[in-house]
């Protein structure tokens, strides 16, 4: 029996306005208790992060000493890094894997087990959604217009989603979750 392919994830946070390039300046007065405990849920139903040199820095700084259960689920996790530039990640259970992206990514996938998270919208979350290779895109939604920040492009093909669900927060974050209609968008 073959091992059921596992689930590619990507999560990202936004404000209303689109901002994401640095979640902690919005979302951090919202990343109370229960947001943690959501947080770590979806986080306990995968076996590996997958993450491109900016997030692999960003996370790698800002998460390895801390050590709350959240946190200590990051650092403990598989974490495999797509860098051109990086040759060797020296972060608690990091791996740089070099080569295609779209194919390595490909194979994790059909080696099962738990699922594969991405956490932000950068260039590897749009490669990866550009060759077919998204499963669920979980976007959070913040109730804060950022202002000075300017939204980054992601250049790619366009994607077709439906709304698989929706959910509210108390403090005023809605969830939405979508999966890439049909297969390999265009």
């Amino acid at each position: 029996m073959t091992a059921q392919p596992r689930k590619l994830v990507v999560s990202f946070l936004t404000t209303v306005d689109g901002a994401h390039h640095n979640p902690m300046s919005f979302a951090g007065p919202y990343f109370d208790d229960a947001a943690a405990a959501r947080s770590l849920a979806e986080l306990e139903t995968c076996d590996a992060m997958l993450m491109g040199r900016n997030t692999y820095e960003y996370f790698a700084h800002g998460w390895s000493n801390a050590t709350d259960p959240y946190s200590q689920r990051i650092n403990d996790i598989a974490k495999y890094v797509f860098s051109s530039t990086l040759t060797a990640a020296a972060w608690n259970n990091a791996k740089v894997l070099p080569g295609d992206v779209a194919t390595t990514v490909a194979e994790l996938k059909q080696q099962g087990g738990g699922d594969l998270m991405i956490y932000g919208n950068g260039r590897l979350s749009r490669t990866l959604l550009d060759h077919g290779l998204v499963d669920e895109l979980k976007i959070a939604v913040f109730p804060v217009i950022a202002g000075a920040e300017t939204p980054l492009p992601r250049p790619g093909r366009t994607a077709s989603l439906r709304l698989v669900s929706t959910r509210t927060w108390t403090n005023g974050t809605v969830q939405l979750t979508y999966a890439p209609e049909g297969g390999t968008p265009r």
